[in-house]
């Protein structure tokens, strides 16, 4: 069993800064100081510098946007505005558009109440745990030199950011890759992708069906995308098509539905991709990065295919961090963020989508024939908010004296993680065990121990 403890940071967390809108974790004024900060850090010499902001659909972006605009104005720096865009193409458009920095306002998979600020270096991968903390010592700084008046920055709209980050994608797959003859309904999750993925599935040549495609500012992931795809389903079961696509708010993850109605996760997605790249020879040092929180039915699976398996801490930066330290093309999460990083810099729901349409393609089968690659474990996930006058991390101590007792009931196929969220105040809980109703019973027995530790 492992308990999981976050590097504390003031401002960020797993997966940038995130934050309740307009609060003191996220709001205006705290916008214009990451901009402000985020221009000190990455402007090098006296050439011009840019910064590309993009953004999700969130009624919130109409403060955070225009304050982060201004901090990176005062500071310099021009700025490319790209309107509703993925994360995955902000990370791309800042290398092609050679710019110093990348931002994207977004708070991913979260409600509309939420919003988020993630940065890119000039080479489009998300900051390191030095560069975080070294930013959030400049976000305190209140004595941040502003340039004079007639050196501030300028922005510019860039109107067709969508569609370069289409023609991206397409350069990222075979010249062949046609999707005639497929039916494919894809939810949006009234985010980023709203435009793009219906377009580019059209434009590969597939019947497309969208579905919650009409962002208004507060129904960004509400009832649908990654996390809730069970309209997906139905629809996907009622239209008889070959298969569905969830995206959540920023579209850099995604969880796949097959032609019965069953949902792929980002487990399956990743064996799916694994296979087909070993057999190809092109899955470099024949290793894949998961997490921790891959489920063991996958590494098995891994194992009896010869193919190595690492895991590494929670959260797609790590992963991506694991990949290059070792040089590794292949990586993902369960949750659907998967990193094909001999294409993309970032994960990319999307890109992932295209992977698995361009496999079933090629081997003229349906994602049903998939589904049954391995048998995942039992697997309980479940997420304990905190009273606001307490923190995730005391309740973790206080239950170590409980985690090592239940740790005497545990064998060796089975594992406990326990770990602070890196946006919210709330403890995550994943028990796996080969025997169902084991690991439901040790899930009653920590809820009931967390609430009392959360009164």
């Amino acid at each position: 069993m492992k308990v999981k403890y976050n590097i504390f940071k003031k401002y960020f967390g797993t997966d940038g800064i995130r934050g309740r809108a307009n609060s003191s974790k996220m709001n205006a004024n705290l916008a214009l100081k990451i901009g402000m900060a985020s221009a000190k850090l990455f402007k090098r010499g006296k050439h011009k510098h840019f910064v590309l902001i993009g953004k999700d659909t969130r009624l919130s972006n109409y403060t955070i946007e225009p304050a982060l605009t201004s901090g990176f104005l005062s500071m310099g720096m021009n700025v490319y505005l790209t309107g509703p865009l993925p994360t995955p193409g902000v990370a791309s458009l800042v290398t092609s558009m050679r710019c110093d920095v990348g931002v994207m306002i977004s708070a991913s998979h979260n409600e509309y109440i939420d919003n988020g600020i993630k940065i890119f270096c000039p080479d489009g991968t998300k900051l390191s745990d030095e560069q975080e903390i070294e930013l959030e010592k400049l976000i305190d700084n209140s004595n941040l030199p502003l340039v004079k008046s007639e050196n501030m920055g300028r922005a510019k709209r860039i109107d067709d950011a969508g569609g370069r980050y289409i023609e991206y994608l397409k350069s990222k797959m075979p010249s062949s890759l046609r999707l005639d003859g497929l039916k494919i309904v894809i939810d949006c999750a009234n985010g980023a992708a709203y435009k793009v993925g219906p377009t580019i599935l059209w434009e590969l040549g597939a019947e497309v069906i969208s579905l919650n495609v009409n962002p208004d500012g507060t129904n960004v992931n509400k009832n649908s995308g990654s996390t809730n795809p069970k309209n997906l389903i139905s629809t996907v079961k009622k239209t008889k098509a070959d298969l569905g696509i969830a995206l959540d708010g920023d579209a850099d993850r995604c969880v796949l539905v097959d032609d019965k109605g069953r949902i792929v996760n980002g487990d399956l997605i990743l064996g799916i991709i694994a296979t087909k790249w070993k057999n190809k020879n092109i899955l470099k040092n024949n290793t894949v990065v998961g997490t921790s929180m891959t489920n063991s039915g996958l590494a098995k699976y891994f194992e009896k295919k010869n193919i190595n398996f690492v895991r590494s801490e929670v959260g797609d930066r790590n992963i991506i961090n694991e990949m290059k330290k070792n040089n590794f093309v292949l990586g993902g999460e369960p949750s659907g963020h998967i990193i094909l990083n001999n294409m993309s810099s970032s994960g990319d729901g999307l890109l992932a989508s295209l992977e698995v349409l361009y496999t079933l393609k090629e081997s003229k089968k349906k994602l049903s024939s998939f589904s049954n690659l391995f048998k995942p474990f039992p697997q309980i996930v479940e997420s304990f908010a905190i009273r606001k006058n307490n923190t995730a991390e005391k309740i973790l101590k206080k239950l170590q004296p409980e985690i090592l007792k239940l740790n005497k009931s545990f064998k060796s196929d089975s594992r406990l993680i326990l770990r602070k969220s890196g946006t919210e105040n709330k403890i995550r809980v994943m028990i796996e065990a080969k025997n169902k109703d084991f690991a439901k019973n040790i899930m009653l027995k920590i809820k009931k121990v967390l609430k009392d530790l959360n009164k």
